[in-house]
């Protein structure tokens, strides 16, 4: 059985070593992916790799990740000249969701592809209409709605819009994501029909000095 370590590493490895801009071929890295996801023993190696952190790689990990109102994204890899980072989402007990996060109809920055480790999800894809006025989501339909179990695999670009309305409890995933390839991402609420625009906050940090 491949260590986590060495599947971690052979991912990073051909994702390095592509000949073309992984942003503008993600349906190979796609490709590619599902290739490397099918293999056995993928969620040991995973936590193998955990477990074998050394304490100042713990503490990155730790630094780099960050609590969502529906799961904990915990960054595996995150290296300054590398077109991709790679991500474990821990989703957290449906009762612990709140509004507004992987249950809200969303795009991404970033294109990503993803696959289940454990539990399971309701994954749904939308055709959202865009208001070229403000760039805002006007209205969003639902377009296909899919029972993802363990070993389920998808890729969504940046332009797609999707929603998880529910998960399993326990429901772990691993991803690789490409770098920003837009400023922002959008989310919109088919009860309300209101979009909101979200703008990372390391972007914003130019412009702190002077709303005080």
């Amino acid at each position: 059985m491949p260590n986590r370590v060495s599947a971690l590493s052979e991912l990073a490895e051909q994702l390095r070593s592509a000949e073309f801009d992984l942003s503008q071929r993600w349906d190979n890295v796609d490709k590619w992916f599902e290739v490397w996801a099918e293999r056995p023993g993928l969620r040991a190696s995973l936590r193998h790799h955990l477990l074998e952190l050394p304490d100042e790689q713990a503490a990155a990990v730790i630094r780099r990740s960050r609590e969502t109102t529906t799961h904990f994204a915990w960054c595996l890899r995150d290296v300054a000249d590398e077109p991709f980072t790679f991500w474990l989402h821990e989703y957290k007990e449906q009762r612990d969701w709140r509004v507004g996060y992987a249950d809200s109809v969303h795009n991404h920055r970033y294109h990503f592809c993803t696959t289940i480790l454990r539990g399971g999800y309701l994954h749904e894809r939308y055709a959202a209409t865009i208001n070229p006025g403000t760039e805002l989501v006007r209205s969003a339909e639902l377009v296909t709605a899919t029972p993802c179990p363990v070993g389920a695999s998808a890729f969504l670009l940046a332009s797609d819009f999707h929603r998880i309305p529910r998960a399993a409890d326990g429901t772990m995933t691993f991803l690789v994501k490409s770098r920003e390839v837009t400023p922002w991402s959008l989310s919109y609420d088919p009860d309300t029909h209101e979009s909101q625009r979200h703008v990372p906050v390391e972007s914003r940090l130019e412009k702190l000095a002077s709303r005080l």
